[in-house]
């Protein structure tokens, strides 16, 4: 509830800014007949806009779990910055256009001291809400933010370019505010397609920030009794609502009552330092040295393929007969099945007294 009022708080303050700059920049193009002050004061209410989309998405994600919603609403919040990329590329888009117009029919527009101040204003302030915005960014961790602080600093360089061409049009008599308003028009586009690559990942998940598996891997691999730390996932259902999976390989000899203590330690842990739900595996180590040869003939094996990544979870019952380990191939590999048959026939020449039982892994997480 406190970061849905820091973002609804930051957005107010985008939108009444917004609001007093359209005020100001309409009366400019009224004296000054400026097209490109009129369409400054219109992308400044697209600005007004995105930022009402941002206050309903953030209020819609910030409902608590139900029935039907059980991982809660937070990846609403990633539809919003969607949204906001449309936007802010239609803005664009319009830009280019009109400025393709004028550089074609030209059209003299009139300016003034009193332009000059009110453009120099618009500029300072973009610049401020660009800083501002950054700062909440980082600390709310709101792609919706992020899409507004980077329409921001875009506006300023587009009152920059209006600026540039009034006092060129001043001194001169030389309208060049299309030629720059072109330009300027080329970058907001580039940042919408930025933005709107980074939502669809969002909504599509992607890769889990490496920073963020090494300090999760590293937080549960200094509990005492966890030998390794394998195929830690990561299910991100908002900005805040992070939940995880992970194997923990142990000794065998552990018992239940051990095991319950570890995993339960380590799943406070976690969530006390990171605010994640972590969910863990046991995978079972021999205490023997007496298997160290078949793991190491399987690691020799395994390395005449280059597209497997890992071998982890190796582990040898002799009760059965059975060797389990499980094999991470890189998304490149498209016939990992053949492999592991390849994998678990040569292995079963030098040690056929066993059972060979494989897991093909998915590459998560580094």
């Amino acid at each position: 509830m406190q970061r849905e009022k820091q973002i609804i708080k930051v957005s107010v303050v985008w939108i009444i800014t917004n609001i007093v700059l359209v005020i100001f920049k309409a009366i400019v193009w009224f004296i000054s007949n400026s097209i490109a002050i009129i369409l400054d004061a219109l992308n400044n209410l697209s600005d007004v806009l995105s930022s009402t989309v941002t206050i309903i998405w953030i209020k819609l994600s910030s409902k608590k779990p139900d029935k039907e919603h059980p991982y809660w609403h937070g990846r609403i919040e990633y539809f919003s910055a969607l949204v906001i990329a449309m936007i802010v590329l239609i803005a664009g888009l319009v830009a280019l256009k009109e400025s393709v117009l004028k550089i074609i029919h030209a059209e003299k527009a009139t300016y003034s001291v009193y332009t000059l101040i009110v453009i120099v204003a618009a500029i300072f302030t973009k610049i401020f809400l660009w800083r501002y915005v950054k700062k909440q960014w980082e600390r709310l961790n709101s792609w919706s933010l992020v899409a507004s602080g980077i329409d921001a600093i875009s506006d300023s360089f587009l009152s920059l370019s209006t600026l540039v061409a009034a006092i060129i049009s001043m001194i001169w008599w030389f309208s060049l505010e299309w030629y720059l308003w072109a330009v300027i028009s080329l970058f907001i586009i580039k940042s919408a397609f930025e933005i709107l690559k980074k939502s669809v990942n969002d909504v599509i998940w992607t890769r889990a920030d490496q920073e963020l598996i090494d300090k999760l891997k590293n937080k549960i691999s200094s509990y005492e009794w966890v030998l390794w730390v394998y195929d830690l996932i990561l299910h991100n259902y908002g900005p805040n609502n992070i939940i995880a999976m992970a194997h923990i390989q142990v000794n065998d000899e552990m018992k239940a009552k051990k095991i319950h203590r570890l995993t339960r330690a380590i799943s406070s842990g976690i969530f006390t330092e990171f605010g994640i739900i972590l969910t863990l595996g046991i995978y079972a180590c021999n205490d023997e040295w007496i298997y160290w040869d078949i793991q190491k003939r399987l690691n020799e094996i395994i390395k005449k393929y280059k597209n497997i990544i890992q071998m982890h979870g190796f582990y040898v019952d002799e009760k059965v007969n059975s060797v389990y380990f499980d094999l991470i191939f890189d998304f490149d590999e498209k016939k990992p099945e053949k492999i592991v048959k390849e994998i678990k026939h040569e292995i079963k020449k030098e040690f056929p007294q066993y059972e060979y039982n494989v897991i093909i892994d998915t590459d998560f997480s580094d």
